[in-house]
């Protein structure tokens, strides 16, 4: 916490660790107006869907199976959706995939008006707009932090957050008022012209380097060198300081990448263990207040309310970073699974209450602190098809997590799972720790001796 607040240990005294400080930038203001416009209708559009596929075939099992079918595309193409990504022009792929994502809503809008659409057209549209994603996904992503220095990053990251959460609330309430008064198809069309407000946005962005050049003519070595643009950052030269070059850009080659990337490989594991038996909170919390609490739907409303509430106010405080590590992802990981075990073990629902706003504002915090580490560590050119790879293994776990939780809750129950998804997390991330000390630790008087022996 000192670290988050700035009080501890720090790098660069005169750095700016305001929370908002990526909102001095107008097309950091602009792009996430944009997003706050694309999230309300992309939350229309989510409402709706449920609802329509109960219309359609009156069942709970069709309406996870469209969610799954739209979420596949990312397990199976995320892979070669990042290749694509880091192989155009990122601005143009954007905007193109933008206003793709917008005409399917009004396919599925004028489908709807029309009386034509059936459960077999709106699976297909479905995949069509999971497929879309793959590309959209990085894209926008890499886009977002190339209006920002890198310094800035997590604060950029926090803020789309935040306007994630905004755009969640807006658009779910939205979506009631459209349909109740222009019907289904309205939600779809507003979601359609939420894209193309995007796609008109994204042409008149500046990435830091292109602004710089343009208006800090008079110090160009100053402020080149703090702020290559992502989106032509310079590639390495040929030899053997370009180890991380490749100049195919093919899926293959991203993960290859990857693999040999260890606080890549680290971060995976620990975000991985921790989606699959730390942060399904609305399933665990659920049946925990309801079941062993005896505690009725109302209280887990207001347990969700806070959750909520923690959300914004660890995006707030992750917001303040400037240099996040793996290492602060594995700290948080290993608090919030504690933080977990106590939960597990509640005597109350007040106790709970108390607990789970910690547990959301390290949830918050980590996050934010993993995703700069992810968008930030690989090279430029590699950054694309590195997002895809991780498109690729988040939506593996998300699709296994929720049925895999659900049989240690059957096994264990709701205390049970909690415990021991916490003992996991927490035993997981200490052994990497210790094994990383270790590491270093021979490593130093290897390093050492080497010196010693050439000198």
């Amino acid at each position: 916490m000192r670290y988050l607040f700035g009080r501890g240990r720090t790098r660069d005294t005169s750095g700016d660790h305001a929370p908002w400080r990526s909102l001095r930038y107008r097309s950091m203001r602009w792009w996430s107006v944009a997003n706050l416009v694309s999230n309300a209708g992309t939350w229309m559009q989510l409402t709706v869907q449920n609802l329509l596929v109960l219309q359609l075939t009156g069942s709970a099992a069709a309406t996870g199976l469209s969610l799954s079918v739209q979420a596949g595309p990312g397990l199976l193409m995320g892979l070669f959706g990042g290749a694509a990504v880091d192989r155009w022009p990122r601005k143009l792929t954007a905007a193109a995939s933008q206003a793709v994502l917008g005409l399917v809503a009004f396919t599925t809008a004028f489908l709807v008006a029309t009386d034509q659409l059936n459960y077999g057209l709106l699976m297909a549209l479905s995949a069509v707009t999971g497929l879309i994603a793959t590309i959209d996904g990085p894209a926008t992503a890499l886009l977002g932090n190339d209006l920002v220095r890198r310094e800035d990053v997590p604060s950029a990251i926090a803020v789309g957050s935040l306007v994630h959460s905004v755009g969640r609330l807006g658009g779910t309430a939205l979506a009631g008022v459209a349909v109740g008064i222009l019907g289904t198809g309205a939600a779809y069309a507003a979601n359609g012209f939420s894209f193309l407000f995007v796609a008109a946005v994204i042409p008149f962005l500046r990435p830091v380097g292109q602004a710089l050049s343009a208006a800090g003519k008079a110090a160009p070595e100053k402020a080149a060198e703090p702020a290559v643009s992502l989106e032509k950052a310079p590639r390495p030269a040929a030899g053997p300081a370009a180890a991380d070059d490749e100049p195919a850009m093919t899926a293959r080659e991203g993960m290859a990448f990857f693999l040999r990337r260890p606080r890549l490989v680290a971060l995976a594991v620990i975000t991985g263990l921790s989606a699959i038996f730390g942060r399904n909170y609305q399933l665990t919390l659920a049946v925990l207040v309801t079941g062993p609490l005896s505690a009725g739907a109302g209280a887990f409303g207001t347990v969700s309310s806070v959750l909520a509430a923690g959300g914004i106010v660890g995006a707030i405080l992750a917001a303040r970073l400037r240099n996040p590590s793996v290492k602060l992802v594995g700290a948080l990981a290993a608090a919030g699974a504690l933080l977990q075990v106590v939960a597990g073990l509640s005597p109350s629902l007040i106790f709970l209450l108390v607990l789970v706003l910690p547990m959301s504002v390290v949830e918050s915090v980590s996050d934010t602190a993993g995703t700069t580490v992810l968008q930030t560590d690989p090279p430029a050119h590699m950054r694309g098809r590195v997002l895809g790879v991780w498109r690729s293994l988040s939506t593996g776990w998300g699709l296994v997590a929720p049925p895999l939780l659900g049989l240690l809750m059957e096994w264990a129950g709701a205390r049970g799972a909690l415990v021991l998804g916490g003992v996991i997390i927490a035993a997981v991330t200490g052994v990497g720790a210790l094994l990383h000390t270790r590491k270093n630790t021979v490593r130093a008087p290897a390093t050492a001796a080497a010196y010693g022996t050439a000198a």
